[in-house]
């Protein structure tokens, strides 16, 4: 059995349905993608797995545990982390006081973990008195990723992390992903992107209309072409 397991998601907000029977799984140390058209329900089934958004079906498994009723601060504590694809730092804060602030579970020594993030991503350690609103949006979504770190993590969601981004930064930003699941981290992200974050998938599901269309791997799913003439643009 993977890491997480979603089975049968079926949510979304007021009486709609966004998503609809949707199956989806993460592995340690691999990296899971979901991508889709504009409207097929990526965001809605990664705030459906966290419990941002109510299950009206359907069941998240984390670690062999049944997790679908808890509160996202419950599945925190349960070892997952999410990255919200829009403010997702706190600007007025440096560097360090945001990734302190991913801490705020803890009751141990976060040192070593500090330390950690800044052996990911130098460049935090090199700006780590800057504040975050003063840095650019690359260099805020590695803050982010970082300060979902600091929670400690066995199952990392990122919502969208290349959104806003440049071409190289979009790039950097992807391998930086692929070293978060090679710590031995489970990584689930949802993106627009589809091809870039195929390329990195071990697994990828694509959605369309809040539906599973296909699942295999990122490099299959490239291949395919039903796919990648309806998706990846030909």
């Amino acid at each position: 059995m993977a890491y997480l397991n979603c089975t049968n998601l079926t949510a979304g907000y007021g009486s709609g349905d966004i998503i609809t029977d949707c199956n989806l799984y993460a592995d340690i140390g691999r990296v899971s993608a979901i991508v889709g058209p504009n409207g097929a329900g990526k965001s809605t089934a990664m705030k459906a797995i966290l419990g941002l958004v109510n299950l009206s079906q359907g069941s998240v498994i984390l670690d062999g545990k049944e997790i679908s009723s808890l509160s996202p601060q419950d599945k925190i504590a349960e070892g997952m982390a999410f990255v919200p694809q829009i403010e997702n730092v706190f600007p007025s804060l440096t560097v360090e006081e945001n990734l302190e602030m991913g801490a705020f579970l803890r009751r141990d020594d976060i040192t070593q973990s500090l330390q950690e993030v800044f052996d990911l991503f130098p460049i935090l350690g090199d700006f780590r008195r800057k504040k975050a609103g003063d840095l650019s949006g690359g260099q805020r979504q590695q803050v982010a990723v970082g300060r979902a770190l600091m929670t400690q993590p066995k199952m990392l969601l990122l919502d969208e992390p290349s959104a806003g981004v440049s071409p190289i930064v979009m790039d950097n930003l992807f391998d930086m992903i692929i070293k978060v699941a090679n710590s031995g981290i489970a990584v689930m992200i949802c993106e627009q992107n589809a091809k870039q974050a195929l390329e990195i998938a071990d697994v990828g599901f694509v959605l369309v209309q809040g539906k599973n269309r296909f699942i295999d791997t990122g490099k299959n799913l490239l291949a395919n072409d039903q796919v990648r003439k309806s998706f990846l643009g030909g």
